[in-house]
Order: C-alpha cells, then structure tokens, then sequence
C-alpha cells in the first residue's frame, strides 16, 4: 500500500472529493491543511484520512517530524506560499516523489521572470513533478524547469457524482421549462466582478422584466451588495443544499477579473448549464465551447451584450448548450485526478 501526504493550503468541498477518490486508490493518506476560510465555510468530513492536522498547530519542526515519521512514497504541496511546506518537501525529496500543484497563469511578469530564474535554488529544489489546472498553467510550470514528462494537467475537479445527480434532476424541470434566471456562484469580492454583474443586469432588466438573477456566496462585500427587483441573494449555500437553486436556475455567469481557473464552472458544466463567463477565466479553455459566450472582464458593456444574447436564444438552443455543458463537464473527475497523481509513481 502506497502512503501519500497531502500539504494543502485552502481546502474546498471539490478538493476533499478529489482526495476521497485517491483514499479509494487504497492508499494511506495523511493531510495537514490550513484553517478553513471564514469567506467559504464549509463543513467538511476528513474522516476518511487516516491522519490529519491543522497547519496552525504545527511549527515548520513539527510539521517536517510527522511527515518523516509518515514515511510517504508521494508528497502533494499546493502551491508554495507556505514556506514550510516547501521545507518538508526539500528535506523529503530523497525519500519521496515531491509534487508540486501551481494555478498560476504564465504572463511574463517580472515577478514570474524571476521565479523562473531562481526556481533551480528554490522551487525545483523541492519538488519532482507538477500537477497543473491546464495549458497556462504548465506553461508556467515548463518555464520554472519541469520537464514536460513531468507534468500533469486536470489539477482541480468538481465534485462531479454530486453535480451529475444535480444534472440528472435540473435536465428534467429545463426541458419542462427553461427558466429565466441567471445563476452567480461564488465569494463577494472585487475581483469576482460581481459589481460589473449587477450593473449589467439592471440594464438588461429594464428590457427583459421577465428575468431574475440569483447570487450564492459571501465575502467582504456581501454588506455592500446591490439590492434591487430582479436581484435575490441567498448568502453562502453548503453544496449538499444547492440542488434547489439550480432547479430553479437556468445560465450560469461568472463576470470574474482574474480567475486562475475557476471549479464553479466545472461544476455549472456538469450541472447542465449554458454559461457565460469573462475572459479572465482558466477553465474556459475545457468548459467553454458552443455552450455559451465570453465576454471581456471589467466591462458591463460586454456583459450586458452577452446577457441580451443568451436571452434572444429559443430553448432548444438553450437545452443543446445544457447537453454541451454537461458532456464537457465530465472530461475531468475525481477518479481520473486521482489517477493522474498517482500515475506520478509509475
């Protein structure tokens, strides 16, 4: 039985079912992850692991102790802000296959210039292999030194048996009737557009009076959300209680500013739903294709053109885009991601 350990920063409902798919590998699992996020407070059960710790609890010591006493044959650090785990990594690269996960999108920065510069003395000095979202993302990683053999995309999947059900139940009410809402999903903050989105929809509306648009989530703006007819706003929703909202829900829109990659379009996919998604977004590049449109981020303008497009489609468009969404979706699973981690020792 291999043994793998898992140094996670933000956990979320969509990467516990990717990990619960790789204890079903039959492996041994240890996981030490950072405190869940205030802004996406979600209820977690880890108890399929068979050891895990709070990153708060432990000092870099501490932490580098228990995984050595672990003994894993694959260690999966996401990302590298946590300079610790890069410490547990580079002290364990003798003893374990070190993976790296990356969502950053390559785009010549001169901060990215010099990562890859340095990358020899810092980055590939602690890790093995890459494990990225999609085609930016190993770009970045190709450019820090991995090589291409060394590399895996379809890093982040939804949780897809939970959103297929999901699917199985919306399909049925869309083709008795396709529902005139807009979905939004996610946190609310600046960089998530959603100012843009409202602005957008209170135009549209003052011409489609027929259509609403629903918003699911919290975050740092939620005091200063946009209340207006047309406009509903349900705070943040556990994903085991979505299945009422998107019923009743039919286009997906996410008007993000910068978006590394994306899940809540991967899982609106599965789910069936046509979408509308900014430029911004990574995980358009697997999601997005004759299912909906792309508008250009930061720009209302754009936005509410796309929303009076999707809006003059007839509903049989609308049910063929639904099919697309949900045949796209289904590229990526937690099974095959857990496959492709673990086809990193073979």
């Amino acid at each position: 039985m291999y043994k793998v350990s898992i140094l996670y920063t933000e956990l979320a409902d969509y990467s516990v079912a990717c990990l619960r798919a790789l204890k079903d590998c039959d492996v041994e699992l240890m996981l030490i992850h950072w405190p869940i996020n205030p802004e996406a407070p979600f209820k977690f059960d880890l108890s399929f692991f068979d050891k895990v710790h709070s990153r708060d609890s432990l000092s870099d010591l501490e932490m580098t102790q228990l995984v050595s006493e672990f003994a894993p044959d694959l260690i999966l650090s996401s990302g590298w802000i946590d300079k610790g785990y890069l410490k547990v990594c580079r002290s364990m690269k003798d003893q374990s296959v070190c993976v790296l996960s990356l969502d950053n999108h390559w785009s010549g920065s001169v901060k990215q210039v010099v990562a890859t510069l340095i990358s020899p003395f810092t980055i590939k000095r602690s890790f093995h292999k890459a494990f990225v979202p999609g085609r930016v993302q190993k770009k970045y990683a190709l450019k820090l030194g991995f090589d291409e053999g060394d590399i895996q995309t379809g890093f982040y999947s939804a949780d897809t048996s939970k959103f297929q059900s999901a699917f199985n139940e919306v399909a049925k009410s869309k083709k008795e009737s396709f529902l005139k809402r807009f979905l939004y999903l996610g946190r609310y903050t600046q960089h998530k557009g959603i100012f843009d989105l409202w602005e957008a929809f209170l135009k549209f509306r003052e011409t489609n009076i027929e259509w609403e648009l629903w918003c699911v989530g919290t975050g740092d703006q939620f005091e200063n959300r946009v209340e207006a007819q047309g406009i509903k706003h349900f705070g943040f929703i556990q994903p085991a209680d979505m299945l009422p909202v998107l019923k009743e829900t039919g286009v997906y829109i996410l008007p993000s500013h910068f978006e590394p990659w994306g899940v809540s379009v991967h899982e609106m996919a599965v789910a069936g739903f046509p979408m509308l998604l900014s430029d911004k977004i990574g995980s358009k590049e697997s999601f997005l294709d004759g299912n909906g449109s792309e508008f250009k981020s930061s720009n209302s303008d754009e936005l509410l053109r796309a929303m009076h497009w999707i809006a003059n489609l007839d509903e049989d468009e609308l049910l063929n885009m639904s099919e697309k969404s949900h045949q796209l979706g289904m590229k990526n699973t937690p099974e095959i991601w857990a496959e492709r981690l673990m086809s990193f020792l073979k």
